[in-house]
């Protein structure tokens, strides 16, 4: 698909302004962008203009779903640790994941984004953070794995400079200093980030967290990315054992010490958030900071349920993440949907997050949260084109009374369509610009030389 294209017969949830839903309807792209949409059938001048139709009919048709936060090298060290909490899941994995090198980096994304793309994500947001010496370039490698695929990349150079040795947790050969982060990720933004309307790379500053950062790290980190005019992503707030760690070493809450240092902002994102306190989120929403909820994450590592409907009810941005796939082994951000779902019902009721508000935070609330909702993550006109077909037609769906019911609560259906900026990324289930089968075997090999 490509040009210009008419999209027919679908039932479209725009998840605009107004929340609009159209029964039966169509969608013109041309030029990477949404030109026009209405309901029913396309009048005859369409059909003219848009020769190219695509019959929608039998799917739900959502804007392409955003990732806000993702881990990708760790799609090498599925299955490891699997009954750990957090730090001792970080304990185990360090080793291995000191041996990352760009050509093992590149096996991983490609892996991880081809999963996320049969799952409907068009957005994905990396968090890479481990660079040891001599392991080339990792972040251009993620860089060129999300191009073949044809997907839209949100990456961040990461760092960790507290080691073992001065308090903090990960071995000190998996730390690098102060002075050589700061300077590679500025030049990761200078050689990757592009911050046009339809950019397909953008990359963000992104120490790691509270307890593998110094306070000279994410303090300066801050400075240079407001002087790059780029964004600032952490973890924050995953576990009482962080919370334990920040007030014994800072005196303070993670959110107090964050903020103390720059940390909060309508440039800011933050991954979990697990532990605010009421006062914490009124923060969150006052300053714009977002959060990335990992819901699946959080349950796989006993992390705790985020306050996802307060956080939204008082306006803060949220967006979701799959995390890591060490920490999320099927790696579908659709699925994400549904957990979040319902992890918020137990938390706060069965009324707490109806599919449809669930279905907002992994489309424009992710959009919000990367800075990017003028340009994706509703179905408007002049908006970016990526969006999903999904395929309701099949067994698990079959008359099931809400279309949007059957992605937000019903199993995460197929792909009949997937678009970014206009193009075909997924077909009927399956990659369209790369053999899955390659990929898979690469993803082999390079698990078992990172293992080896």
């Amino acid at each position: 698909m490509a040009g210009s294209t008419l999209i027919e017969g679908g039932y479209i949830a725009t998840m605009d302004p107004a929340g609009t839903e159209i029964a039966r309807g169509w969608i013109t792209v041309r030029g990477g962008r949404i030109v026009s949409l209405g309901e029913g059938a396309a009048p005859s001048d369409v059909r003219d203009a848009f020769p190219d139709v695509v019959d929608a009919s039998g799917t739900l048709v959502t804007p392409g779903l955003v990732n806000t936060h993702h881990h990708l090298y760790q799609w090498l060290t599925r299955g490891w640790a699997q009954d750990s909490i957090l730090f001792d899941w970080l304990v185990a994995l360090y080793p291995t994941w000191s041996r990352i090198d760009a050509d093992s980096a590149g096996a991983a994304a490609a892996g991880a984004m081809a999963v996320l793309a049969r799952s409907g994500c068009t957005t994905v947001g990396d968090h890479h953070y481990i660079f040891p010496q001599g392991s080339g370039d990792i972040v251009g490698s993620i860089v060129h794995e999300a191009a073949s695929l044809g997907l839209r990349l949100h990456a961040t150079r990461g760092s960790m400079d507290l080691g073992e040795s001065a308090g903090g947790l990960p071995p000190d050969f998996a730390v690098e200093t102060t002075a050589d982060a700061l300077a590679a990720s500025a030049e990761a933004v200078t050689r990757y980030h592009d911050a046009s309307f339809d950019s397909m790379v953008r990359v963000a500053i992104a120490p790691c967290s509270p307890f593998s950062v110094t306070s000279d790290l994410l303090r300066e980190s801050a400075t240079l990315a407001r002087d790059l005019h780029v964004r600032l992503h952490t973890h924050g707030a995953e576990t009482v054992e962080e919370e334990a760690f920040c007030r014994e070493r800072f005196g303070m809450s993670p959110t107090d010490y964050l903020e103390s240092l720059g940390w909060l902002g309508p440039d800011v994102w933050m991954a979990h958030c697990v532990h605010l306190s009421d006062e914490d989120v009124a923060r969150f929403a006052e300053s714009g900071t977002g959060v990335a909820h990992c819901p699946s994450s959080n349950a796989r590592l006993a992390a705790g349920i985020a306050p996802i409907r307060s956080l939204v009810d008082a306006g803060a941005p949220v967006g979701l993440g799959v995390d890591g796939a060490a920490s999320n082994e099927h790696g579908r951000l659709g699925s994400e949907i549904r957990q979040a779902a319902l992890l918020a019902r137990l938390r706060d009721g069965a009324g707490a997050m109806p599919g449809r508000d669930a279905l907002r935070i992994a489309t424009m609330g992710g959009a919000r949260v990367l800075g990017r909702e003028k340009e994706i993550g509703s179905l408007e006109p002049g908006k970016l084109a990526d969006l999903v077909l999904w395929e309701l037609g099949e067994i698990e769906h079959a008359g099931i009374a809400d279309p949007v019911a059957a992605l937000g609560l019903g199993s995460l259906p197929r792909v009949r369509r997937m678009l970014v900026q206009g193009e075909d990324v997924v077909v009927d289930g399956h990659l369209v610009r790369a053999d899955e089968r390659a990929i898979a075997g690469r993803v082999v090999s390079a698990a078992e030389r990172l293992r080896g």
